[in-house]
């Protein structure tokens, strides 16, 4: 493979993603043959998940990179000690790994390239030793409605949909806020389940179960949702090209919704002219775009000069969000967009103050 020539920092992860494939290829063959124990320990399908695994390194590297954000890349470094950890693989490995990526990097790349690069994974094997190696439940006992999200959790994880489902609408019918239902038990249920996921207690099928089972529920609140007073605003809400996890933009677009606006909810991987069509349509107040992992950054500031660039869009309020964000919280700013928000509810008073001001 030919060494990648110097280049501007912006787009050295561009080049790192391009060619990310053959890059773990290198990486994954050099890790082998200086540990041989390593096929026997793991076998074929090891070396190819070794393989994938290495292939995510350099993206999420390549997307912290073009972000300017090294916070990100450490932040997957942490996700994937867990999530590693979880399947048997010691952090031990990973730095090894994250090791021979800095040797490969430095053979392919030009110097100045390699060194922007090697010095964001350093930074990540750094602070590897001090990085968790399980979480905490996001389901503490000592947070609102924690017995309600407790339970809720536990009937999902025994396939009982419609014991979940009659625990939401009879603690509504009591008085319990849809509001704090969405912020207290599905949104903290979802991210246990993506807790439980990573530590590798639940497989994915478990887990896309309870995500499509607190969307059935949802659904089941909406008459009460829809039933409120409009104020003449308009949100549009949707997931970036590529990005398949919807349950929060989905959960943004209700808060919206429960506040008076009118929402368009577009739902997953929406491809840019056809988001951008419907924005030149419908006339929104607020365009609010969801990334849930750090390599659909390069979707959403793709969008974002869309959007800025369209005739008639001009005057649309963006907000983006996501973990991203939640990571790297300026991030919004190189991307061009208006803001972002830890959750719903600041969702929706940002968009009031945006549009107020």
């Amino acid at each position: 493979m030919p060494q990648i020539v110097s280049q501007s920092t912006s787009d050295i992860g561009l080049s790192l993603d391009a060619a990310r494939e053959e890059l773990a290829e290198a990486v994954v063959d050099r890790h082998y043959r200086r540990r041989p124990e390593l096929e026997a320990r793991y076998g074929e399908f090891g070396r190819k998940k070794c393989r994938v695994d290495a292939a995510s390194h350099l993206t999420y590297l390549a997307q912290a990179l073009a972000a300017s954000e090294p916070a990100l890349f450490r932040e997957y470094v942490a996700w994937a000690k867990v999530m590693l950890g979880g399947r048997g693989i010691p952090a031990s490995d990973l730095a090894d790994n994250l090791q021979i990526t800095i040797e490969v990097l430095k053979d392919r790349l030009s110097a100045d390239d390699a060194a922007a690069a090697c010095r964001c994974i350093e930074a990540a094997i750094a602070n590897l030793p001090a990085m968790r190696t399980a979480l905490p439940s996001f389901l503490a006992s000592d947070q609102p409605l924690a017995e309600l999200a407790q339970s809720y959790l536990a009937a999902l994880l025994r396939n009982e949909r419609q014991r979940a489902g009659r625990m939401i609408l009879d603690a509504v019918d009591k008085g319990t806020s849809i509001k704090d239902v969405y912020m207290h038990v599905f949104q903290r249920s979802q991210h246990e389940v993506g807790r439980l996921w990573q530590a590798n207690q639940i497989s994915v099928a478990q887990e896309h179960y309870c995500t499509a089972v607190t969307q059935m529920v949802m659904s089941q609140l909406y008459p009460r949702i829809f039933a409120g007073p409009r104020i003449g605003r308009r949100f549009v809400g949707a997931c970036v090209t590529g990005d398949l996890h919807e349950l929060g933009i989905r959960m943004i677009a209700d808060f919206f919704e429960m506040e008076g606006w009118d929402t368009v909810y577009l739902g997953a991987s929406v491809p840019t002219s056809d988001l951008v069509r419907t924005l030149r349509d419908q006339k929104p107040d607020v365009l609010g775009i969801s990334a849930t992992i750090t390599p659909h950054i390069g979707a959403v500031a793709q969008l974002v000069t869309a959007v800025r660039a369209t005739p008639d869009c001009g005057d649309i309020k963006i907000l983006v969000g996501g973990y991203p964000f939640l990571i790297a919280p300026e991030l919004w700013k190189e991307l061009h967009a208006d803001g972002t928000c830890l959750d719903a509810r600041g969702a929706v008073e940002l968009a009031n103050h945006l549009i107020r001001n």
